[in-house]
């Protein structure tokens, strides 16, 4: 969930544009949508959280809360700084990581099918793949790489030089086949005996893609399409395998890179420079989509309503095991399933996966019953907080999440 697919990289507030509707000069874009005047109270609160997270070096936010009873949108900052823009109320952009429930739901649909089960082992579909170094694909199960207890070490670790802004710009456009990303983590050793604890881990995610084609003869994009989002009528989710750009409307996306003396408490973070393009098979399966607010609220609704998966495989999916200490830090009380995760609010839970990506960072989250989605955009996954500003020890969505999803007013 807060793993950045790229692991290794580590202006004025428009602070009231956004429900009642948008100035002048702004009215000027592209935007087709316009915000929903949906209890007062709660917009204004989540105006509130939108404009908040602007301290914490979001250049620019977009929010949308999804409720039996009607929409909610508000934004804060700016989509493009240099133009001094908003986000576009229908903005498309990178959803990172929350590529991983569409990818375990796929695997889910192949289980409910009886063409293959999630206590198979690895080799039976990738013979010879996940071999070396205490790796082994004999001995780690399909559920395993869908729950991040398979030990795989993630594939990011030889990717440092992207961690540097000339090391961005010389692999950017670079295209990675799914064999070539395992190939790469397998020059590193097991992080654990499969199976005996937890551990986020992309690399999981690229094998068990490499499983739905082997399966189905067909790309995992196709499966993941024809399965799930033609369905569900996600007009405005793609994707786009190598494809660099992403379809307007959309935000910039933004980048930093750590400069001299950087720590991982303090990266020390340069200016940002635009990652907007970016060919996302660096991320693949692992994190390579493209979505909109709605389309993954409708999807996440969806999912969690069982107009996805049958009920015995959403029940596996909602198995959750315990996770660390790094993620429940960020998300108290959070717990994996397949794909999904469990997290602590003020009403009791709900279920989430968010994700980030160079230039983009997604949060979101669900109720149990799916009365009620949140969808958060962020144009940058590097934050640079304020002068005399502190991060929080937790998630910066947290305080919006929980009040999209738990405030009755």
């Amino acid at each position: 969930m807060r793993k950045s697919l790229v692991a290794v990289m580590v202006a004025a507030t428009v602070a009231g544009a956004a429900v009642a509707g948008i100035g002048a000069a702004q009215a000027a874009t592209s935007d087709s949508l316009t915000p929903v005047v949906f209890r007062p109270g709660l917009s204004a609160t989540l105006q509130a959280d939108a404009d908040a997270l602007r301290k914490y070096g979001a250049p620019g936010v977009l929010v949308e809360l999804d409720t039996s009873r009607g929409d909610v949108r508000v934004r804060s900052g700016y989509g493009n700084v240099a133009k001094s823009t908003p986000v576009p109320w229908d903005a498309k952009f990178r959803i990172g990581s929350f590529t991983k429930p569409f990818v375990a739901a796929t695997v889910l649909q192949l289980v409910g099918e009886r063409r293959l089960s999630l206590d198979d082992k690895v080799e039976r579909f990738l013979p010879g793949l996940i071999r070396g170094n205490g790796n082994d694909g004999r001995r780690i199960t399909v559920r395993q790489l869908l729950q991040h207890t398979s030990g795989l070490p993630e594939y990011t670790n030889a990717m440092a030089a992207m961690g540097t802004e000339q090391g961005f710009q010389e692999s950017r456009l670079r295209t990675w086949s799914n064999a070539e990303l395992v190939g790469l983590a397998m020059q590193f050793p097991a992080d654990f005996a499969p199976g005996s604890r937890w551990s986020y881990s992309n690399t999981g995610y690229v094998a068990a893609s490499m499983i739905i084609e082997k399966v189905t003869g067909h790309t995992w994009q196709q499966e993941v399409r024809d399965r799930i989002v033609r369905p569900l009528g996600l007009r405005n989710t793609y994707l786009p395998g190598t494809t660099p750009t992403i379809p307007r409307p959309h935000a910039v996306g933004y980048q930093r890179f750590p400069g001299p003396d950087a720590t991982p408490e303090d990266p020390r973070y340069g200016e940002p420079i635009d990652a907007t393009l970016l060919n996302p098979s660096l991320a693949g399966p692992a994190g390579e989509m493209i979505s909109t607010a709605d389309d993954a609220n409708t999807f996440l609704r969806a999912l969690v309503t069982g107009k996805v998966l049958k009920r015995a495989q959403l029940v596996e999916m909602q198995r959750t095991v315990e996770t660390d200490d790094n993620l429940r830090g960020r998300w108290p009380g959070a717990r994996y399933g397949l794909g999904i995760v469990w997290a602590d609010n003020s009403c009791g839970g709900y279920w989430s996966h968010g994700g980030d990506i160079p230039g983009f960072m997604t949060r979101n989250g669900v109720s149990p019953d799916g009365s009620r989605s949140v969808t958060v955009s962020i144009n940058t996954d590097s934050l640079k907080p304020d002068a005399g500003v502190q991060m929080p020890a937790v998630d910066i969505t947290t305080d919006l999440v929980d009040h999209a999803l738990c405030n009755v007013r």
